[in-house]
């Protein structure tokens, strides 16, 4: 009986299990400080955590947390590591100068999808030689056990229009390349990173939207790979990168998900109560270990997309890349979600230590004699605050024209930290300041944090690494909003 506790003992010891981590934007007018982030993280029990732009005070309130952490170089910093002494320099900086702070540096990601000709002007084939250099920089300053570079990648990496996983190969214009990184990840251990995003994936396809949820309930489509059933997008989409892996020479490399997410504004299906039940089936089936049809049992690690709201995102494709938060940016959470993998109803920690702003909102004041002059008012708004919410099947969606205006206004006078000496609340005599709050329905009319974190303009370590996710066939936001307000 001793004999077989001692076994048990020591088979858990080695048991490998999937790992929920977090994504940590910082694109926001008002920022939590560090210190509270982490807090928050440790809160929560989140192991890991990928930031994407990292400024001196940003690494340091990781020090000595445990966490493990990913740091990114961003597209527009990669020609500029162009050399072994380049790496050499940037891994003593970056690396070495934080590792001796006692924090936890897991990976490196080259880049943010500089593969993927889907948003991005270019791409950025210097990527793999870069993967190379920092390596070859982190393993000689003896970093290489613990750090691990490698390059993160979107599922269009693949050639498109795949009706089974078995099909997928990766595109011919940058099949060389990957097969050079694949190698380099070989010899160092280093895993391939895929973002990926059901509900983008469904839509694109024009399949059910069933099928982008991981709970089984999906019957409308369902795809027969050779006796492999795929009842969802995710077991799908990482088959398929795991197919195009095997084709190219690395059947057993890690594979870890950078970025899953289900944002909650601005697109087609995206709102609370299907982010809640994306998750809901999501992360328990990374807690159980199950696998994938083509990779049963083995553990996944994945990072949620993302921690808050993210109010200064390009929105070039939709409005829904400012809204993949599972909490609001005043750390306060949007949903029920256990963050553990055990499938509770329990919300996440709340942020501490958060101050508010006076509890005061800017609306109009329903003077509409003049509507050129509102509209230009409303415009000009617009461009410096977060109106995304006012788009088609948003949350705010459902407003009357005076409602729409006021949410405008506001969402100006809060990202100007209310001030009136600036004039924040003038829109030339169209606006007032109100005590009441004039939410309603699911529209919320925010009162924002204290900046208590001022935005580092150019000053971050890492570069602002900008992302943005590709949709298709959405059109500018600005003009669209202008449209509502003419016909409302």
């Amino acid at each position: 009986m001793a004999l077989r506790i001692i076994t048990l003992l020591l088979f858990s010891a080695n048991v490998v299990e999937g790992i929920i981590g977090l994504n940590w934007g910082r694109m926001t007018s008002q920022r939590l400080i560090p210190s509270t982030v982490v807090d928050l993280f440790l809160q929560n029990g989140i192991p890991e955590v990928k930031v994407f732009s990292f400024s001196e005070n940003v690494m340091k309130a990781f020090s000595g947390s445990g966490i493990g952490l990913t740091i990114s170089i961003p597209n527009e910093v990669i020609h500029d590591i162009n050399s072994t002494n380049g790496a050499r320099e940037w891994v003593r900086k970056t690396i070495t100068r934080f590792v001796l702070k006692n924090i936890n540096i897991k990976y490196v990601n080259i880049g943010a999808e500089p593969f993927s000709p889907s948003f991005w002007s270019k791409t950025y084939l210097g990527a793999v030689d870069v993967l190379k250099m920092i390596q070859d920089a982190l393993n000689e300053a003896g970093h290489g056990d613990k750090t691990k570079a490698t390059i993160p990648h979107l599922t269009d990496i693949l050639k498109p229009n795949n009706t089974k996983p078995s099909e997928a190969e990766f595109r011919d214009d940058i099949k060389d390349l990957m097969i050079q990184s694949l190698q380099i990840l070989k010899e160092n251990n280093s895993p391939v990173m895929i973002d990926m995003f059901p509900i983008l994936f469904v839509n694109e396809n024009n399949l059910d939207i069933e099928f982008a949820f991981t709970d089984g309930k999906s019957t409308y489509f369902v795809v027969d790979d050779n006796g492999l059933n795929y009842t969802n997008a995710f077991d799908f989409m990482y088959d398929s990168i795991l197919w195009a892996m095997k084709k190219s020479g690395a059947p057993d490399l890690k594979l870890v998900v950078g970025q899953i997410g289900w944002p909650t504004d601005g697109y087609p299906d995206a709102n609370i109560a299907n982010a809640e039940r994306f998750y809901k089936s999501l992360l328990p089936r990374v807690e159980s270990n199950r696998g994938t049809p083509l990779r049963p049992g083995v553990p996944i690690d994945l990072y949620i997309h993302s921690l808050c709201d993210e109010n200064k995102m390009k929105t070039k494709f939709g409005a829904f890349q400012r809204h993949w938060g599972i909490y609001r940016n005043d750390g306060e959470p949007k949903f029920l979600i256990d963050l553990s993998g055990q499938g509770r109803d329990v919300y996440p920690t709340t942020a501490k230590g958060v101050t508010y702003m006076p509890k005061r909102w800017c609306i109009f004041n329903e003077d509409t004699s003049n509507l050129t002059k509102v509209k230009y008012e409303f415009e000009a708004a617009c461009q410096e605050a977060d109106c995304t919410s006012l788009a088609p099947g948003g949350s705010c969606s459902h407003l009357t024209y005076n409602q729409n205006v006021s949410y405008a206004f506001n969402r100006y006078f809060q990202v100007k930290s209310q001030k009136e000496d600036n004039k924040a609340c003038q829109f030339d005599g169209l606006a007032k300041v109100v005590p009441d709050n004039p939410s309603t329905g699911t529209c919320i009319f925010p009162v924002e944090i204290l900046e208590a974190e001022v935005a580092d303009r150019g000053a971050s370590i890492g570069g602002q690494g900008e992302r943005v996710y590709m949709v298709f066939k959405l059109t500018t936001l600005l003009p669209l909003l202008l449209i509502i307000l003419s016909f409302i």
